[in-house]
């Protein structure tokens, strides 16, 4: 490596929420691990993918919903720094966690360290309605929306709309305590649309957007770590190949493609509202009209950033690491044609793919290398406590989220 770690100040998994076989987390500790940097990770349990890692120094048990109290889940975590007993960098896998760091920051400046940013900021990035009117306010291309507040404004908006259409839930925070669906779901016609509502009570909490064709469309990942100036330290663009629920999920399978004109949206966009840290931008690009449209923005590390890293070793992970222990994170050239894979959901949404006949234009045909998202040979354990808590748990969850997809849809047969 042509950097060297600060290896005195530690990293920090920290995750609201029940998702154990959790990939993103697992490649953090790997990557600030392999440089020599102690890693710390908030668990479910003792016996999660995360938690058998040889990286792992310790794993402190904290079963959380992501619905505590602000309150209870700060001293929480200034609990687990009083354990360790130095300060870290903290690394947050889920909006509710960035949500949390950035709004108090204050109390838990003393004990850590992670990207100063303006309090209000990556809460209102979070909701799919704060970051739509932040695109509309910087001139940001992003689908056009609805934010229905009743049912009989949601049976308004049924009856002018053109479908298909996706439904998202609106706010972080609200799909840990009441989920509108399960994740982003596309739905059919009218029929589906107001199946789906009479679950969702009198004050919907989603967000209706236009559907973007995925016949006319290519869906584009942006991950960068940004400084206090909110200058790009570590900036890369790629193109998801599969997600799984399909077209609408996680990502599967994707590949790192130079696209200088994706890089410079990103960065001015950032520029343009302050922000500093890691993010996670998910766009479509719409061959209708030419444009990059703006779909999700995480405010902190995306389960697929090991996809990325320079020539110069850097990952996201890595060069927030560098840059909050005052060390200068090295330039280099993404590694263009890397491939990355999930394992325990690319092979549904490789059948689900070939069914569709979508094709991703701008990748490779062949990747110059592949990382998988699970299997190691340096770290072998989390591989096989994912295929033991996967096979359950594991296909009931991804049945759960095709069921929600395909219910939005069948009704369109009725």
């Amino acid at each position: 490596m042509p950097f060297e770690a600060d290896r005195d100040v530690p990293g920090l998994i920290v995750k609201f929420g029940d998702y154990p076989l959790h990939h993103g987390g697992v490649g953090a500790i790997r990557s600030l691990g392999r440089v020599g940097v102690p890693m710390y990770a908030i668990t479910e349990d003792a016996y999660t993918p995360a938690a058998s890692s040889r990286y792992l120094r310790r794993a402190f048990v904290w079963p959380t919903t992501g619905a505590e109290e602000p309150d209870r889940l700060v001293e929480g975590l200034l609990r687990i720094g009083r354990r360790i007993g130095r300060p870290a960098v903290l690394i947050p896998t889920d909006e509710e966690a960035a949500v949390l760091i950035a709004e108090h920051q204050d109390a838990l400046g003393d004990r850590f360290l992670f990207p100063r940013v303006e309090p209000e900021l990556p809460r209102r990035l979070a909701s799919k309605q704060g970051l739509h009117e932040l695109c509309v306010e910087h001139g940001i291309p992003s689908p056009a929306a609805a934010f229905p507040d009743s049912y009989d404004e949601l049976v308004d908006f049924a009856e002018k709309a053109r479908f298909p259409i996706v439904a998202k839930n609106r706010e972080a925070f609200v799909r840990r305590k009441q989920p509108a669906v399960n994740g982003t779901t596309r739905i059919a016609t009218r029929e589906g649309l107001l199946t789906l509502a009479r679950d969702w009570g009198a004050h919907p909490g989603v967000i209706l957007q236009e559907y973007l064709p995925r016949e006319e469309a290519e869906d584009w990942i942006v991950h960068a770590y940004f400084d206090a100036d909110s200058t790009p330290r570590a900036l890369f663009t790629g193109v998801k190949v599969r997600s799984w629920p399909p077209h609408a999920g996680m990502t599967a399978n994707a590949y790192v493609v130079d696209n200088p004109e994706l890089a410079d949206l990103a960065a001015r966009f950032i520029k343009q509202i302050g922000f500093t840290g890691i993010i996670d931008l998910d766009l479509r690009f719409d061959r209708r009209d030419g444009q990059y449209k703006l779909l999700d923005f995480n405010p902190r590390m995306g389960a697929q950033f090991r996809l990325f890293e320079s020539e110069s070793g850097v990952d996201v992970v890595r060069a927030m690491h560098l840059d909050l222990t005052g060390r200068r994170v090295p330039e280099g050239e993404q590694r263009a044609g890397h491939r990355y894979v999930v394992e325990n959901i690319d092979l549904p949404a490789l059948l689900a793919y070939r069914r569709s006949g979508y094709t991703t234009p701008h990748a490779p045909k062949r990747p110059s290398g592949t990382e998988l998202a699970w299997l190691a040979g340096d770290d072998p354990m989390p591989f096989v406590t994912m295929l033991a808590r996967f096979v359950r748990p594991g296909a009931k969850h991804l049945y759960q989220l095709w069921r929600t997809n395909r219910r939005g849809s069948g009704t369109a047969t009725k």
